[in-house]
């Protein structure tokens, strides 16, 4: 059996943090290829050290530059000699630093924090360091280039028993360093898993697994114990955060589990996230998501159901003015978009007299200020009146619903409300699927 093993900056942010991440991998054999991401925070105040890495590489003013750079060499100081190593990334700094003069690029500057901490792991555990630039492609257009790293990867690993693959970037084939976005060495690990086809992608934290909902609107959410990838999917699209979204990919193409794990709580369970399970879930729902930030542009016009083409103009006019859409709940005479409000604020006019060009509407009416919700769980499709309880909690919680829509997977329940009552409303469904589970 074999593991991959990914840990992110708070889990090796100190020398402690890391003594907890050796005693993690020594104490089971198979966790064999570990994906480490750069230090983050120490503490609430503190800095992680890609955004040294930014500042630094950024810095115009030659003193700035030196003071910046000298306290990342200290943070990574610290952390060797925490760890009572007789190891140096001197000659490492040193080629840093020219190229930083160079400007060779900010994907390289950000790069540094996973490639020196995976130097310093590498030492640590007496596993080999592998650069990802040898073996993650990205194309010239800067796009992630999956087949041809899984034959890379498995290539370069083939025969390594043990070792450090430091997370979030890769590079072109012209050797130039190409990052994912922020958050991307989970996706490191992922692909690491799904090229040598592992058993299971352990993915560690500082959280004991994905969470119902978000704990900065309820104190101490429950934890998932089972979640499938498609409803962590949905979750994530709609701003979950413990996991970058596009690691699903990967590892859900191999059929391999991840599991999210609590590097400070090595023994809590976490959540197991399957491609499909016969678990019946302890609730109705799986998981509360959402996002804020919306609008929604009102289109009322008689007999507008027969008229062929309709939705397709309306849509239209959005693309001609580059803006992408979220929802569109409709009915016999009236259509609602609802759109990003920071993309559509500065073409809102434009977008309001190409809609009385294409389609000629009786009335059109802008609503701003609005969220989006999703209530998501694989329970809801052998349960029945999950939306009206979803109503009756909101209505109990004097929230107005501006729109609701169903997938037709079954899976999602989308609920538009106004963004003052987004937590409000986010606590009155936790409360009667949760809490109360009425």
């Amino acid at each position: 059996m074999k593991k991959v093993v990914k840990f992110g900056g708070s889990s090796l942010a100190s020398a402690e943090q890391f003594k907890k991440v050796g005693a993690i991998i020594r104490a089971d054999g198979t966790r064999r290829y570990v994906v480490p991401s750069a230090p983050g925070k120490r503490f609430s105040e503190d800095t992680k050290v890609t955004d040294l890495l930014y500042t630094c590489y950024r810095a115009a003013d030659r003193a700035k530059f030196q003071a910046v750079l000298s306290e990342i060499k200290s943070r990574y100081q610290e952390i060797i000699e925490g760890l009572d190593l007789t190891f140096s990334l001197e000659e490492d700094f040193q080629v840093i630093e020219e190229n930083f003069q160079k400007q060779i690029g900010e994907e390289y500057a950000a790069s540094r924090g996973e490639y020196l901490n995976g130097k310093i792991m590498a030492a640590y555990l007496g596993y080999e360091f592998v650069d990802p630039a040898e073996m993650i492609r990205f194309d010239g257009n800067g796009q992630f280039d999956a087949e041809i790293t899984e034959l890379l990867v498995q290539k370069r690993l083939d025969g390594v028993e043990t070792a450090v693959v430091p997370g979030f970037y890769g590079a072109k084939e012209n050797g130039e360093i190409k990052t994912f976005s922020r958050g991307g060495s989970d996706v490191t690990g992922s692909i690491i898993a799904g090229a040598l086809d592992v058993e299971l992608y352990e993915n560690w934290t500082d959280v004991s697994g994905v969470m119902v909902t978000d704990p900065r609107i309820i104190q101490n959410p429950k934890v998932i114990d089972t979640i499938t990838y498609r409803e962590l999917r949905e979750l994530s699209y709609m701003g979950a955060t413990v996991l970058h979204e596009d690691a699903i990919f990967p590892v859900r193409k191999a059929g391999i589990p991840i599991n999210i794990k609590n590097t400070n709580a090595p023994d809590d369970p976490g959540t197991m996230i399957v491609e499909d399970t016969c678990k019946k879930p302890p609730y109705t729902i799986t998981g509360i998501a959402g996002k804020r930030g919306f609008c929604s542009l009102f289109i009322e016009k008689s007999m507008m159901n027969s008229e062929i083409g309709f939705g397709r103009k309306v849509l239209g006019v959005l693309e001609e003015q580059g803006i992408s859409f979220e929802h569109i709940p409709s009915g016999i005479d009236t259509m609602t978009v609802f759109i990003h409000q920071d993309e559509f604020t500065e073409k809102e006019q434009q977008v309001i007299s190409g809609v009385h060009r294409a389609v000629k509407p009786d009335y059109m009416e802008l609503e701003s200020d609005l969220a989006l919700i999703a209530v998501v769980g694989r329970g809801m499709r052998s349960n029945r009146g999950t939306a009206a309880r979803i109503f009756a909690a909101l209505a109990h919680a004097n929230v107005n619903v501006k729109m609701i829509d169903q997938g037709s997977s079954e899976l999602n329940v989308i609920v538009g409300v106004r963004d003052e009552d987004f937590e409000p409303a986010i606590r009155a469904i936790y409360d009667i699927f949760v809490e109360t589970q009425l």
